[in-house]
């Protein structure tokens, strides 16, 4: 009763608590990183049976308090150091730490052990629990110390004691969680081992280092990983915000070798790297990137421009349409009258010709098949349902007005994924014709040309230009003429080709970011 009465004994009994939680969160750290190395269902066992074989030290070296005074007591000598009970307690308990907290470092910053989880090689309980015993042995004795040095009623202490195990057994489980969510503070933590057992060497040496400095070395610490812990969680929440496709596909793309934003050119990183990056041939990732960023794309940017239709005309004659289907190399046309506006339907070549043969003429009922229509809008995974459908047709593609914008047959859906197959009286959009040096048609498309540059934001987020001329005609902010540049990245265009209405071809070399920085500057 005079205890409970007495405000001293409170607050001792307050500040004690504190202290004592704040020694204990080393061993309850450790505990948690040793536990981890066991089966799931027997971490939860280890870390209470831990915690209370370290309440059951700490109260059996309070009750033994007068012996452990005495422990100062030399036993021995070499040379000009005497050693205690004490002192050869504080020392191979230091050393003990030091071992395992190099140990646990080595297993991280190497590797060594952190499969255990997939492969099943646990270690096991009774070796976790042993290290557990020895763990508790030497933080005990410095909450002890700690304890005898603070207050001098036994009860007191032994209250603190009880109270702060059980709120460290409470905090055991978030705090695992937290511990091994976070590979840097597992690192940290081990890190201030090393700090306690350095010191608790030193101790045993009979140097005494003032446990403020350490605190305050921790807590700077702890103050620094706090902010690179905030700043990672808001580095992941901005990458929370880019669609989930999006960055899958980019995550993929790097791991076969790809370029991701802000990474060097494939063939200027380090050597590993680059023997890293030729398991998956240039070929091989571009057409995964192209079945990955298929569905984020429109019919738009894959259609066959407008300008690029061959079409048949019913009111040629008939000996002008059979000599233009054996010109041409395709085996499907639109069929209109006057224009390509009127659009009557759409024919094989060989039906065609089929029906001039016979009938001297074709008939836009009997020969023809109704023309499939998509708005330019329409998104190129559901063109590829409406192509499987179609039995062999072609797709006209219109805008929002009506007016004819395109056509698209599955070899369009296969440039897309695959990269250019051009016809007989067509050529590649995007040809090299040096080393980092290519030629660029106006009419290339902008993800081809991402593919074959190895770069990054040339096509637009929003599909308000989809090609070569549209890009440079976007960012220049006028028709440009022969002659003029825009820089991106690593890369410079010059327009090699343009006739005052249209840009027909583009030069583009590869240069390095010094020179392009000095030629900004210039």
């Amino acid at each position: 009763m005079e205890l409970l009465s007495d405000p001293s004994a409170w607050v001792g009994l307050l500040t004690l608590i504190v202290l004592e939680i704040v020694l204990g969160i080393d061993n309850l750290i450790f505990i948690a990183i040793l536990a981890e190395k066991l089966p799931p269902r027997q971490r939860d066992k280890a870390r209470v049976l831990g915690l209370g074989l370290a309440l059951f030290m700490r109260l059996a070296l309070l009750s033994v308090v007068s012996w452990l005074v005495t422990l100062t007591t030399p036993l021995f000598s070499l040379g000009t150091f005497a050693f205690s009970g004490r002192d050869l307690i504080l020392l191979f308990g230091g050393l003990f730490l030091l071992f395992k907290a190099t140990s646990e470092l080595h297993e991280r910053l190497e590797g060594v052990s952190r499969s255990a989880a997939a492969t099943g090689a646990y270690a096991s309980f009774s070796v976790v629990v042993a290290q557990i015993v020895v763990l508790d042995a030497v933080f005990s004795l410095d909450a002890v110390v700690t304890a005898v040095g603070m207050v001098d009623q036994l009860p007191v202490m032994m209250a603190a004691v009880v109270i702060s195990v059980g709120v460290m057994l409470l905090a055991s489980r978030p705090l695992t969680r937290f511990v091994n969510a976070h590979p840097t503070v597992v690192v940290l933590c081990l890190s201030f081992l090393l700090m306690i057992g350095l010191s608790l060497v030193a101790e045993g040496l009979g140097f005494h280092l003032p446990k403020g400095y350490l605190y305050a070395a921790m807590g700077f610490s702890i103050l620094i990983e706090s902010f690179n812990q905030w700043a990672h969680r808001n580095d992941v929440k901005a990458q929370a915000r880019r669609p989930l496709r999006e960055r899958t596909a980019e995550s993929i793309i790097r791991l076969l070798g790809g370029r991701g934003r802000g990474e060097p050119v494939p063939g200027h990183e380090p050597p590993g790297v680059q023997e890293e990056a030729q398991v998956f041939a240039v070929e091989e990732r571009n057409m995964v990137s192209g079945v990955l960023t298929l569905a984020e794309r429109n019919v738009r940017s894959i259609m066959t421009l407008r300008s690029d239709i061959s079409w048949v005309d019913l009111d040629d004659a008939p000996g002008d349409i059979r000599a233009q289907l054996l010109d041409t190399p395709h085996g499907i046309f639109p069929v209109c009258r006057g224009s390509l506006d009127n659009v009557v339907g759409t024919a094989r070549a060989k039906d065609l010709l089929a029906a001039i043969m016979h009938n001297g003429r074709v008939d836009d009922v009997k020969h023809l098949r109704p023309p499939l229509y998509v708005a330019e809008s329409t998104p190129a995974i559901r063109v590829i349902d409406i192509l499987r459908t179609a039995r062999g047709q072609l797709v006209l593609v219109h805008d929002e007005h009506g007016a004819l914008r395109g056509v698209v047959t599955p070899i369009d859906v296969l440039e897309a994924i695959a990269g250019e197959f051009p016809d007989e009286d067509e050529t590649l959009e995007v040809q090299a014709t040096g080393r980092n040096q290519w030629t660029v048609a106006g009419t290339a498309d902008l993800r081809l040309l991402e593919q074959t540059l190895q770069t990054h934001d040339l096509a637009s987020d929003d599909d308000s230009y989809v090609s070569m001329a549209g890009l440079l005609l976007a960012k220049l902010g006028h028709q440009p003429g022969n002659g003029e540049r825009w820089s991106h990245d690593d890369l410079e265009f010059t327009i090699a080709d343009s006739d005052g209405q249209r840009i027909k071809s583009v030069s583009v070399r590869r240069i390095s970011r010094d020179l392009a920085t000095q030629e900004d500057q210039a």
